[in-house]
C-alpha cells in the first residue's frame, strides 16, 4: 500500500522554518546593528581614546644631569653620550648563559661585565633593559647591527653616562650616582614627584650627588610616538622637553685640594679649610680615597671587596663622620672661656712644675719638669698641659660645655651632605643620657681635667674644628660651612647663593678674642712656639695651635714610646690655623691618624696648604723669597701689653727655646 505525502503539512512547516530562521537571522541582524551603534555612537568616545592610546605611546625623556663645578669653574663631574648593549630578560627566547656566549662572539664581554649584570638582575624587575656592556665603540656597534635579528630581547641604546674627569680628587665631597636599585624605587614611589624619575636609571648615592639629588636631576620630558602594530615607533607626534637638572658651583678650589691630597701622600687623615667670613668650605680632605668612577655602572666585586676590607677605610668620609680627641688644639678655646668667664687673666701665672696632683692622682705635662712660670700667652705659645688642667678643674665641666657649644663643638654644622656625626661635647647631662648604670652616670670632678687638653670624652669631627677655629678667626661671627656656593640654573644661568648671611653671633669681648689670636701668633712666629718650625720663612703671619692626640692611655709610670708601638696606636697629629692673622681669608683644621706630634706631621701639610692659597706657591716651587722674622710684638694686643708691664716678675715672651713636642 503507498502512503501518500501531506504536502500541505511539509508546505506549512518548511515555511515555519523560514519564518524562524528569518525571525533569528532578523535578531541577530538587530543585535549587531544594536551593538555596532553602541560602539559607534554611543561609545565611540571611549573605544577612540583606547585605540589612539594604543596606537600613541608616551615616552619619558630623561633630563641632562646638572653639572658639578668648583669655584674656578673646574668641571668636577659631568655627562656624555655613549652607546650600551642591553638586555630584556623578559623578552629572551634562549638561555641567559648561551645568549650572552653569542653576544661575546660580536662584542668583548668580560667575566666582571657577567657579574655586574647578574647582580643587576637581582636589584632589578625582569622587564627593564640592563645593560650587559657600556660604552660599546662604533666598531662593536656595526657588528651587533648587522646581527641584530638573531638576538630578541637585546638591543643598543644611547644613553647619557656620569663622568668624574679628576677620578679619586674630592671624591668624598663629590659622591657618585649608580643606578635605581629596588630599595631606591621603593623609596621614591613614596615621593610626591615620583612620576618625574620615569625613564631614569641612576640616582645619587653619595655625597653633593645624593644631598642635591633633586636640583642635579632636573624635571622629566615627555614625547608622544605613534606606534605600529608590533611596537615599532612610526613618528613623534608631540614633544615636551625636559629641563636639565641645576648646576652646582662649589666653594672648593679644587686645586688647594690638590695640593692638600698630594701632601698627605699615604697617610690616612682629614682636613677642611673655610673661608671665615662666608662658611665656604675651601678644601674638605679625607685621606685615603677612592674613584667615584667605579660606581656609576656597579662596581665589580673586586674592587668592592678591596675598598671594603681595606684596613685604611678609603669609603670613611673622615672629615664628617671621623670622631678624634682635640688634643691641644682645644686649649685657645679654653684661655678664651677663661677670659670671658672672668676665670683668668692675661697675666695670672701658674708655676708648672711638670704635673697636676688632683684626689690623688698625678696629671703629667707633656715636659717633664715642667714649663716653670707660666701665664696664659705662654700656655698656648708653649701648650703647656699644667695651665689647663688647673683651668679645667676651676672651670667645671657644665660651664666647658655651655662656652664651647656655640662654637659647634658636639653639635651638627648642617653642612651640605647626609651622615654627618654629632660628636660628643660632654656634659653632667650627657653623662646621665649616655651611660644606663647609675655609677656610670655620675660626674667625678677628676674626669674634667683632661678636657682641659682636648682628652676625656671630647670627641669632635674634624669638621667641626674647622668651624670652630673659622669662627673664632671671624671674631665670633658664626657662618654655615657650605660646600655648594651657587646653584645656577641651566637655562636662565640665573645664580642663587646657598647661605647669603651669617647665622648668628656669639657674644665675646674683643680685646680677649684679641689675646687669643696675638697667642696663636706666637706658636708660628716666637722661637720656642711649637709651630715655628714649619712657618720658618713664612711670607704671611698665621695663627696656630699644634696638637696631639693619645689614640690609646698611657699607664701610671709609664712613658711613650713611639718606636716600642704598632703604628695604629701612635698618636694623632692635629694643628689648627687662620691666614693672614690680621684679616683671615682661610681657616683650617687638619688631623693626620696616627701621625706622632702636631708640629711634625699636621703643621707641613698646613704650611703648604696655605703657601698655595695666599701665595699661589706649590709644594714644588723652589721658594727664591728671603725668610722674614716677623716683629710679634707688633701684633700684640694692647690690653695684654699693658697687663704684662703690670706683673711683677711675670714672664716675658721670647728668650726661651723650645717647650714639649706638641
Amino acid at each position: 500500500m503507498t502512503e501518500l505525502k501531506n504536502t500541505e503539512r511539509e508546505l506549512h512547516l518548511f515555511r515555519m522554518r523560514l519564518l524562524f530562521i528569518g525571525v533569528f537571522v532578523f535578531i541577530c541582524f538587530c543585535l549587531l546593528v544594536s551593538r555596532f551603534v553602541w560602539l559607534q555612537i554611543v561609545k565611540h568616545d571611549q573605544y577612540a581614546l583606547q585605540a589612539d592610546e594604543n596606537r600613541i605611546s608616551i615616552v619619558p625623556v630623561v633630563p641632562n644631569r646638572g653639572l658639578i663645578m668648583d669655584r674656578n669653574g673646574v668641571v668636577l663631574a659631568q655627562n656624555y653620550s655613549a652607546y650600551t648593549l642591553e638586555i630584556t630578560p623578559s623578552k629572551i627566547t634562549t638561555d641567559l648563559d648561551v645568549l650572552i656566549d653569542d653576544l661575546s662572539q660580536l662584542v668583548d664581554i668580560q667575566p666582571k661585565h657577567r657579574k655586574r649584570f647578574r647582580k643587576l638582575m637581582e636589584d632589578s624587575k625582569s622587564f627593564e633593559s640592563l645593560p650587559i656592556r657600556t660604552r660599546l665603540t662604533d666598531e662593536e656597534v656595526a657588528r651587533f647591527t648587522a646581527q641584530r635579528f638573531r638576538f630578541p630581547g637585546v638591543d643598543i641604546q644611547a644613553r647619557l653616562f656620569r663622568q668624574y674627569p679628576l677620578g679619586d680628587v674630592a671624591s668624598h665631597v663629590i659622591g657618585y650616582i649608580g643606578r635605581i636599585s629596588q630599595k631606591d624605587a621603593d623609596i621614591i614611589d613614596d615621593l610626591e614627584d615620583a612620576s618625574n624619575y620615569n625613564g631614569t636609571d641612576y640616582i645619587g648615592k653619595e655625597g653633593l650627588e645624593k644631598s642635591y639629588e633633586k636640583l642635579l636631576h632636573g624635571n622629566t620630558g615627555f614625547e608622544e610616538v605613534e606606534v605600529s602594530a608590533g611596537g615599532k615607533a612610526l613618528r613623534t607626534l608631540s614633544r615636551s622637553a625636559p629641563t636639565s637638572g641645576s648646576n652646582l658651583i662649589l666653594s672648593v678650589d679644587i686645586e688647594l685640594q690638590k695640593v692638600v691630597e698630594e701632601a698627605f701622600g699615604d697617610r690616612r687623615g682629614a682636613l677642611v679649610a673655610i673661608e671665615p667670613e662666608t662658611g665656604d668650605v675651601l678644601a674638605f680632605v679625607s685621606k685615603p680615597t677612592y674613584d667615584p668612577n667605579l660606581f656609576v655602572e656597579g662596581i665589580d666585586q673586586q674592587s668592592w671587596n678591596e675598598l671594603n676590607t681595606s684596613e685604611e677605610k678609603p669609603l670613611v668620609n673622615r672629615p664628617l663622620t671621623g670622631s678624634y680627641p682635640p688634643g691641644s688644639t682645644y686649649k685657645p678655646f679654653m684661655a678664651l672661656a677663661a677670659l670671658e668667664l672672668g676665670k683668668r687673666t692675661p697675666s695670672q701665672a701658674i708655676s708648672d712644675a711638670g704635673f697636676f696632683m688632683f684626689g690623688g692622682h698625678r696629671f703629667n705635662d707633656d715636659k717633664p719638669g715642667g714649663h716653670g712660670l707660666i701665664d696664659m700667652y705662654r700656655s698656648i705659645v708653649m701648650s703647656c698641659d699644667t695651665y689647663y688642667y688647673m683651668l679645667a678643674n676651676d672651670l667645671g665641666v657644665d660651664a666647658i660645655h655651655d662656652f664651647m657649644k656655640p662654637f659647634g663643638f658636639g653639635q651638627k654644622t648642617g653642612i651640605d651632605l647626609e651622615h654627618e656625626k654629632q660628636g660628643v661635647l660632654p656634659s653632667t647631662s650627657w653623662k646621665r643620657a649616655a651611660y644606663k648604670k647609675p655609677a656610670q652616670q655620675r660626674w667625678y670632678a677628676g674626669e674634667t681635667i683632661s678636657l682641659g687638653i682636648g682628652q676625656g670624652y671630647n670627641t669632635f669631627t674634624p669638621l667641626q674644628m674647622a668651624h670652630a677655629i673659622a669662627t673664632l678667626a671671624n671674631n665670633g661671627v658664626v657662618m654655615k660651612p657650605h660646600l655648594v656656593k651657587i646653584v645656577e640654573d641651566p637655562k636662565t644661568k640665573k645664580r642663587t647663593l646657598t647661605v647669603p648671611s651669617e647665622s648668628f653671633r656669639i657674644p665675646l669681648k674683643q680685646e680677649n678674642i684679641d689675646i687669643i689670636k696675638h697667642a696663636m701668633i706666637g706658636v708660628t712666629q716666637e722661637t720656642f712656639g711649637t709651630g715655628y718650625r714649619a712657618f720658618a720663612g713664612a711670607e704671611y703671619v698665621a695663627a696656630g695651635k699644634t696638637g696631639t692626640a693619645q689614640v690609646v692611655s698611657i699607664k701610671k709610670n709609664e712613658k711613650y714610646d713611639s718606636k716600642r708601638m704598632a703604628k695604629n696606636l701612635h698618636d694623632h697629629s692635629l694643628f689648627t690655623a687662620f691666614a693672614p692673622a690680621d684679616h683671615p681669608r682661610i681657616a683650617l683644621a687638619i688631623i693626620v691618624e696616627n701621625g706622632g706630634f702636631g708640629a711634625e706631621a699636621a703643621a707641613p701639610i698646613v704650611r703648604k696648604a696655605l703657601d698655595y692659597y695666599l701665595l699661589g706657591k706649590r709644594p714644588q716651587d723652589k721658594d727664591k723669597t728671603p725668610a722674614q722674622k716677623v716683629d710679634i710684638s707688633q701684633t700684640r694686643p694692647e690690653a695684654e701689653v699693658k697687663a704684662d708691664a703690670e706683673s711683677e716678675g711675670g714672664p716675658k715672651p721670647g728668650g726661651e727655646t723650645t717647650g714639649n713636642k706638641d
